[in-house]
């Protein structure tokens, strides 16, 4: 279980900020270091569903607020405090469980890349997702709602094939902030909510965030064989001490589904059930393989359909990366 447990120690805290584009006027270059969120304050009102998406990105880095919020999933009805700050261009993120086994997650981070660097140069993610996702998904506005005592439009965030889940997000009309958001499973059922009840004094953060500084790709001795059309590995850092160095863990992602897949020695960890397994409203992939000559477990977890987890386990191969 200890693979499991690290990857819900990186799925989980996304709750506490999305991850970032931009609108077109506040375009960041694959050079800058920094975005000034100042910026925001002088932006028109979004007119279509894709500025709304972008602005949301933007606000989910540059706004400082505490709120209080709920849960609705697998386990029941949760209740949580979240917050998030700014401190020298750092973003920080917390969350915390007010009910059931005490839990909580801290998350600290800057705006983030789309892919690793090639030639020392990467594009930002706030440069870049909203036209990515607008590849695989269609983004529609579907009118005006009232969530948490604030006045919010709800966004339809509709897969345009089967390989991925969908998601609706009730967007806070002053700030762009997400109030409330839904994942909805390949038959549009929220197998997920998660609504704030509560959001104490958002204001936009008077200086800058930083971005991360270009990365380059690790040398894999694997690679997939199959990814659905927009996953790429993502410039993240994914070493963890919760497992040792042998365990390979990497990031995929279209800009907004994501999964995480590890490959270890299976006489260097504790091996798990191979199969499929039900993590809340995550699945897991557990495939127990010869590659390269020596036995490997492999296991490829997010929420997203588990035909699609199945077929990135079963076509992983190993053959240098870049071969």
């Amino acid at each position: 279980m200890r693979v499991f447990r690290s990857c819900a120690m990186v799925l989980l805290p996304l709750l506490l900020a999305a991850a970032a584009p931009s609108v077109v006027a506040l375009e960041a270059t694959p050079d800058d270091d920094r975005f000034d969120c100042r910026l925001l304050a002088t932006e028109p009102t979004p007119q279509t569903a894709r500025d709304w998406y972008e602005l949301n990105l933007w606000a989910g880095h540059c706004y400082r607020y505490d709120a209080h919020a709920v849960r609705i999933g697998f386990d029941g009805v949760r209740t949580l405090v979240i917050s998030h700050d700014v401190n020298d261009g750092v973003e920080r993120g917390r969350a915390r469980f007010l009910d059931g086994p005490p839990e909580a997650f801290e998350r600290r981070s800057r705006i983030g890349r789309l892919g690793w660097s090639e030639g020392g140069s990467a594009p930002t993610t706030p440069a870049g997702i909203a036209a990515k996702i607008s590849s695989h998904y269609r983004l529609s506005l579907t009118g005006e709602e009232r969530i948490a005592n604030r006045r919010a439009y709800r966004l339809d965030i509709s897969p345009l094939d089967s390989f991925r889940y969908g998601k609706r997000l009730w967007l806070d009309a002053e700030t762009g902030l997400t109030l409330k958001q839904s994942l909805l499973d390949e038959t549009g059922r929220a197998v997920e909510t998660f609504q704030l009840t509560v959001l104490e004094r958002p204001r936009l953060h008077q200086g800058e965030v930083s971005i991360d500084a270009p990365r380059e790709a690790p040398r894999d001795a694997w690679h997939t064989g199959w990814l659905p059309a927009g996953f790429s590995p993502q410039p993240v850092e994914t070493h963890s001490g919760r497992h040792g160095s042998d365990v390979t863990h990497r990031l995929f992602s279209d800009g907004l589904s994501t999964f995480s897949l590890f490959v270890a020695p299976l006489g260097e960890i504790e091996p798990l059930a191979p199969g499929l397994h039900r993590l809340g409203v995550s699945h897991a992939v557990v495939r127990h393989r010869d590659l390269d000559g020596t036995p490997r477990q492999v296991v490829v977890m997010g929420e997203m359909p588990p035909r699609v987890l199945l077929r990135v386990a079963d076509g992983l191969s190993w053959a240098a990366a870049d071969s």
